[in-house]
């Protein structure tokens, strides 16, 4: 394991009942950068994300094998506390999805529920996760207001303020900014570039050049197989397989 890497994913293989959705994977997710997942729909792009933070647990009939560690600890041994390993792997989804209650509430939701009671810690915890996800001048007077009330954009801010509040170590995003419009999608490619500073991002995206733009390493996934990982650049610029060069001018995908 190399000594910054936050995941390191060893011979994983994942299966949804018979199908063999994810083969083999190897990959060294490194700390405090942004790691792009590219690739065609239904490639496992998003199923290997959920991985990270047993959100697969969820759905019936999978299967797991290899190792998936987090910080040198292999989060599929059963002493892994699953609640915990969420609070440090938090996620932001493709739509946003606030819980229709106050802003407010959304932010203090998660340390409510890890036992913070406190309200000036509270109030501190609110302000400094939306001031983290760069919307805390945009609602600062509107806290009380529903979170469902605000624009998609602001919404998934609020989504990615939820997740800071938490206190993670890694923020998963699955599409982030595919339902957004295109000056939203700069806000939270911008925060993207702002979030590494403090935490590992893994992000899946379409979107090409959202990937060239904001990550630092890219892998390119097809048919459950990861084809090539390795600094966003060379991906770009110097792919060292025909299947990445293909993609990525567009021939399919």
């Amino acid at each position: 394991m190399a000594n910054n890497s936050k995941f390191s994913v060893q011979n994983l293989d994942f299966y949804y009942s018979d199908f063999h959705a994810l083969k083999n994977i190897d990959m060294e997710i490194e700390e405090n950068l942004v790691t792009a997942l590219i690739g065609p729909s239904g490639c496992g792009k998003s199923t290997f994300l959920k991985i990270l933070n047993r959100m697969q647990d969820l759905t019936p009939g999978t299967r797991v094998d290899g190792k998936v560690a987090l910080d040198g600890i292999d989060i599929y041994d059963k002493r892994m506390d699953v609640n915990d390993l969420r609070k440090r792997v938090g996620m932001v989804f493709q739509q946003p999805n606030p819980f229709p209650k106050s802003i407010y509430d959304n932010i203090a939701y998660g340390p409510r529920t890890h036992g913070i009671k406190d309200k000036a810690q509270l109030d501190q915890i609110v302000e400094e996760s939306l001031k983290g996800a760069a919307i805390w001048n945009e609602v600062k007077d509107k806290l009380h207001q529903n979170a469902t009330a605000v624009s998609g954009g602001q919404q998934q801010r609020i989504c990615i303020a939820r997740a800071i509040a938490n206190q993670p170590e890694v923020i998963l995003m699955d599409e982030p900014t595919s339902a957004l419009d295109p000056i939203s999608t700069n806000k939270i490619e911008d925060l993207v570039s702002e979030l590494k500073k403090k935490y590992t991002v893994i992000i899946v995206t379409h979107n090409m050049q959202q990937a060239g733009r904001i990550s630092d390493k890219t892998a390119f996934f097809y048919e459950g197989v990861v084809v090539e990982f390795d600094e966003t650049e060379k991906i770009f610029s110097n792919p060292a397989n025909d299947q990445t060069q293909d993609y990525i001018s567009g021939r399919f995908g």
